[in-house]
Order: C-alpha cells, then structure tokens, then sequence
C-alpha cells in the first residue's frame, strides 16, 4: 500500500476516473462557493476548510461516494435526502444518483452559515 495522500490531487490521483470526474466536480462547486475554502486532507479523506474548520469532506470508495457537511446540514434537509443513503454525518451517492449542484449548494451554505454563526 502506498503512502497516504497529503493533497486532494494525491487522493484523487488513487480514485477511478469516472468517480475523481465527479469529485472534481463537487470540489470545484464548492470552491465557487466559498471561493475562501482551503483544501486539506483530514482522517485521510480530501476535505475543504472554512475558518480552520471542516466545511465538507468528499472521499470515494469502492462502490459510492460520500458527501460530508455537517450533521446539522444532514438534518435540516432531511426531506431532500430522501433518495440516498444518509448518516448522521455523510450522504452516500454513486455515479447513477449524483448529488445536484442545487442540493450540494443548500448544503455548503448551510454549514457555511453554521461555522460563521461560530456553532459547535
């Protein structure tokens, strides 16, 4: 096994075309944003930073791809979840049911929203 990824393009260098296609995607959406967003690699998965803090995180596996804003997000738009899988803290999509650019936006500005109203 090779050395853990320390950049989003290393990460994404190791994930299938077709699904990096759809991260980069996701990557550059919320970069649009929150142009401010800094990439990091956190717990091994490629994630974008607001203020010194997770904004989402958008890592691959095997069979889906996950989504991660808050749990907070997750739970205000619940209804507009109903077609994946969710957690508490990650939405599961594959590339036959991708998030939208609407719904991937609903969710970055509300965590956006939570972190500048400083919630924990």
């Amino acid at each position: 096994m090779g050395a853990k990824p320390k950049t989003i393009d290393e990460y994404l260098g190791n994930v299938d075309p077709p699904q990096r296609a759809e991260l980069e995607r996701i990557r550059a959406l919320v970069k649009k944003l929150v142009p401010e967003a800094e990439e990091a690699i956190y717990y091994g998965m490629p994630a974008l930073k607001y203020k010194k803090r997770a904004l989402v995180y958008f890592p691959a596996s095997k069979k889906h791809m996950s989504f991660m804003p808050s749990s907070w997000a997750i739970e205000e738009h619940t209804d507009k979840l109903e077609d994946y899988e969710t957690t508490e803290h990650s939405i599961k999509f594959t590339l036959d049911n991708p998030l939208s650019d609407k719904l991937i936006e609903t969710l970055v500005r509300n965590h956006k929203r939570d972190i500048d109203a400083d919630r924990h």
